[in-house]
């Protein structure tokens, strides 16, 4: 959640309908202990604020935190930051500010409020509260905000949500989802998302992907995967990805594959590979010169 108040204070369906605020009445109350120069203590609603219309008055006469403190702890300031630290200094107020009219005052106030009191926000008509929501949700409700509207909610959820529930999530329509579920879905499963249209998706899949599944990916048509694939395929298969159109595919062939079969990319279109081979193949036959050391 942003300090900035321009998003708090710009929309208008995060404000309740009524008159205007009241008058400061900051010089009825002690001294103010917020940091010297800090930027000025503002209402969530605009104008200044007014501690004598607040419900929590009283903890202004009490000393640290126990108390409260405008530009320092303070439930009614603009700022989250300042939102926070009031309730961090009085957690237990957390359940009671779940229907606040402040979409930030809400969301952290479900930080702290009880667990079993947070599925009625789930529906809440700000992804900030309900990004919050998805990131304590027991998980017997967790999957029901699976098609949360907005993606770094969802994207909480994939990372939350119990292994066996998240195959529900493989066709998300945002690759960042998508990912998280490639990063943690069984193995029995990832196969099915080996033709993920995204890239970066399939990468994860290409780098988790256990023989003889990951020879789905053998003819990706992404140099990257391909590679990876390279990078794990047993050295007897690599031959398969010897003739591939990228150089980088065909250095990692290089780089693996049994010296004897690598003839073929001994002139080699790219110089880097042909040194690789060149390399290799001299190291392999110094290596057979020596009595009693192996060589492959």
């Amino acid at each position: 959640m942003s300090d900035a108040p321009g998003r708090s204070q710009a929309s208008s369906h995060r404000s309740p309908q009524g008159g205007g605020h009241p008058v400061n009445a900051l010089s009825e109350f002690k001294a103010t202990r917020a940091p010297a120069g800090d930027i000025e203590a503002s209402h969530w609603q605009g104008g200044p604020v007014d501690c004598s219309a607040c419900e929590y008055a009283a903890l202004r006469d009490r000393p640290g935190e126990q108390g409260c403190e405008p530009g320092h702890a303070c439930m009614q300031d603009v700022y989250a930051r300042r939102i926070d630290r009031f309730f961090r200094w009085h957690p237990e107020q957390g359940d009671r500010q779940l229907g606040h009219p402040y979409f930030e005052v809400r969301a952290i106030a479900a930080r702290h409020a009880n667990v079993f009191r947070l599925a009625s926000l789930m529906d809440d008509p700000d992804e900030t509260v309900r990004l919050q929501i998805a990131l304590r949700l027991p998980q017997q409700l967790l999957g029901r905000m699976a098609h949360d509207p907005h993606r770094e909610v969802r994207i909480r959820v994939a990372q939350r949500l119990e292994t066996a529930e998240l195959a529900a999530m493989r066709n998300d329509s945002d690759y960042g989802v998508r990912e998280w579920v490639a990063r943690r879905l069984p193995l029995a499963l990832l196969p099915t998302m080996a033709r993920d249209p995204d890239r970066a998706v399939r990468l994860i899949v290409a780098q988790r992907l256990e023989m003889p599944a990951l020879l789905i990916l053998l003819s990706d048509r992404s140099p990257e995967v391909r590679r990876t694939v390279a990078e794990r395929l047993p050295a007897p298969l690599l031959p398969r990805l010897m003739a591939d159109t990228d150089w980088r595919v065909r250095w990692e062939v290089a780089q693996r594959a049994d010296p004897s079969l690598l003839d073929p990319l001994r002139e080699d279109d790219d110089p880097l590979v042909r040194q690789c081979v060149l390399e290799r193949q001299d190291t392999r036959q110094a290596l057979s010169l020596v009595p009693g050391v192996p060589h492959g």
